[in-house]
């Protein structure tokens, strides 16, 4: 083969990739719509030590579907996938949706991980194994009939910083040391 044919061949399969990778990217952010609403919640990363010790009190394994509920930039998603597990994140900000499939791309887990622009009250949550929170009481309180509606006996739910106030009470509470302080983790399983 000729160096012409060569060098040919080469442009043609870059320019080729080129348009394939511009048209996935295009695909994101065609999915991406505006933000349908203020967010419930300030966003405030979960430290990785509390995101370790939520999937450690959750059991998580390869067996799970785990949804994270307000998920941010995706990193308990993709911790979870980490350990195996599938897992889905939920999140109304969609410069947040759009960083967690960057980083799950970056983490190499984007064949397990889903980065959903949906607002949690509206997203179908009965394929959940477990489900992660870090919301404010009242939004915990306001999402509690929705998860025992839709929840299977079993799954598992733990919640970064805040219960469910007096509508359900935690089967248990486990202190984390982050960084800075330390936090609360609140359990509870479906009945």
């Amino acid at each position: 083969m000729q160096l012409r044919q060569i060098t040919g061949l080469l442009l043609a399969s870059t320019l080729t990739l080129g348009i394939a990778t511009a048209q996935q990217q295009s695909n994101v952010q065609a999915q991406l719509q505006p933000q349908q609403r203020i967010s419930d919640v300030p966003y405030v990363p979960t430290p990785n030590v509390v995101v370790q010790a939520m999937l450690k009190l959750a059991n998580v394994s390869g067996k799970d579907v785990v949804y994270d509920l307000g998920s941010g930039d995706g990193r308990i998603p993709i911790a979870a996938a980490q350990i195996g597990a599938s897992a889905v994140g939920i999140e109304i900000n969609p410069k947040l949706v759009q960083q967690c499939q960057e980083n799950a791309k970056k983490a190499g887990v984007s064949d397990r991980v889903q980065c959903l622009q949906q607002d949690l009250f509206q997203t179908d949550l009965s394929k959940a194994t477990v489900v992660t929170l870090y919301l404010l009481p009242e939004i915990n309180q306001k999402l509690y009939p929705k998860l025992l509606k839709e929840l299977k006996p079993g799954t598992r739910i733990i919640s970064h910083a805040f219960d469910m106030g007096d509508k359900w009470k935690s089967d248990r509470v486990v202190y984390v040391q982050g960084p800075k302080h330390q936090h609360i983790l609140y359990y509870w399983v479906v009945k």
